[in-house]
């Protein structure tokens, strides 16, 4: 009998490809409640980390040397669109640091926002380390190495001083030893941490609920990283895109941070519970049907708020001529996990 994947792709009424998912829901004390696939599964959550990798940011006290606000934390832990008001907030960031847009090491690439790369190319403009969707999350690295007296020509090398402390606080929130994370390179050019799905839902529950976190300060700091989030969550992503429209939608109840080859991960704020999910191809297409389903199942939905999130539902299939002429659907249901508690 032929076993349908999770995730349907449909052309018309045919079905035409399909993903499958990984997904880990677990509470802040370390609980696994439901999952899909496996769990266990090792994953890079890529961007996902970036609200972590900002907690020596504020633990180190350059945050408030050079005096971020709320706004400029939210960026720190952006993927965002390469908007002018991103562009603008990281300008200034620079401008405070003392540091040239050459200092960024995160490379180019174009703006995700469509409308902001025509406005670039009717100006004849280049695109710049500034449009980076990581740029503020280096901003932000360079602003500790620079508070730290480090250096910051290697700031995004994996032995420097503030890459190990971020190798570190991902140890401590996702609560998996710095010597089982495997560590590669992200595609902005510093390390990227590999650890299984179920520690990344953990980590997220814990950004939702920090107060099982054992250091009181470390609390203070991530309760500052997730409402700065959730106060902005234009800044961490931007026009049309998943992780802000979810938080504005459900605003101060959920916070949510997507990485790269299809990882979504998000925190329930009032029940301190977090959700990683993976999709095993990497197709970023499957990856909101999924999350949208796991907060339907997990009594999440609201008619007015899922009609508001409707093309992140039931995702549209566009032709050329933007007519629809499919959806990709959810079918799956979460399972229920026996004694498998940490």
């Amino acid at each position: 009998m032929k076993v349908m994947k999770p995730i349907q792709v449909y052309r018309g009424q045919y079905l035409e490809s399909s993903h499958s998912i990984h997904v880990a829901v677990v509470d802040k004390d370390g609980r696994l409640l439901y999952f899909y696939g496996d769990p266990e599964r090792m994953t890079f959550p890529r961007s996902s980390m970036k609200p972590f990798q900002a907690i020596p940011l504020i633990e180190t006290g350059a945050a408030d040397s050079f005096s971020y606000d709320n706004a400029e934390i939210a960026i720190a832990c952006a993927s965002h669109a390469g908007e002018s008001f991103h562009q603008e907030t990281i300008l200034r960031l620079l401008e405070r640091l003392g540091i040239q847009e050459d200092d960024l090491q995160c490379g180019t690439h174009t703006p995700w926002n469509l409308e902001r790369y025509k406005e670039l190319l009717r100006k004849g403009k280049d695109v710049t380390p500034v449009y980076s969707n990581c740029s503020g999350k280096h901003a932000g690295m360079l602003a500790a190495a620079i508070h730290m007296k480090e250096d910051i020509a290697t700031y995004r090398e994996v032995e420097h001083p503030h890459q190990q402390r971020i190798l570190e606080a991902i140890e401590t929130i996702c609560d998996f030893p710095k010597e089982k994370i495997k560590l590669s390179v992200d595609g902005c050019g510093v390390p990227v941490h590999q650890l299984p799905l179920y520690n990344a839902a953990l980590g997220y529950a814990r950004l939702a609920n920090p107060d099982s976190i054992k250091s009181v300060n470390r609390i203070d700091i991530v309760k500052r990283i997730r409402d700065s989030m959730m106060e902005f969550p234009e800044m961490v992503g931007g026009t049309n895109r998943f992780d802000t429209d979810l938080m504005k939608a459900y605003k101060g109840r959920i916070v949510s941070k997507a990485g790269a080859e299809a990882v979504q991960c998000m925190g329930l704020i009032q029940e301190g519970i977090g959700i990683a999910i993976k999709v095993e191809d990497g197709g970023t297409r499957a990856v909101n049907v999924a999350a949208m389903e796991v907060l339907n199942q997990l009594g999440y939905k609201e008619e007015n708020l899922f009609t508001n999130l409707a093309r992140y539902v039931h995702a549209p299939v566009l032709n050329a001529r933007k007519e629809k002429i499919g959806e990709i659907r959810a079918n799956f249901h979460l399972e229920e996990a026996l004694s498998r508690g940490k």
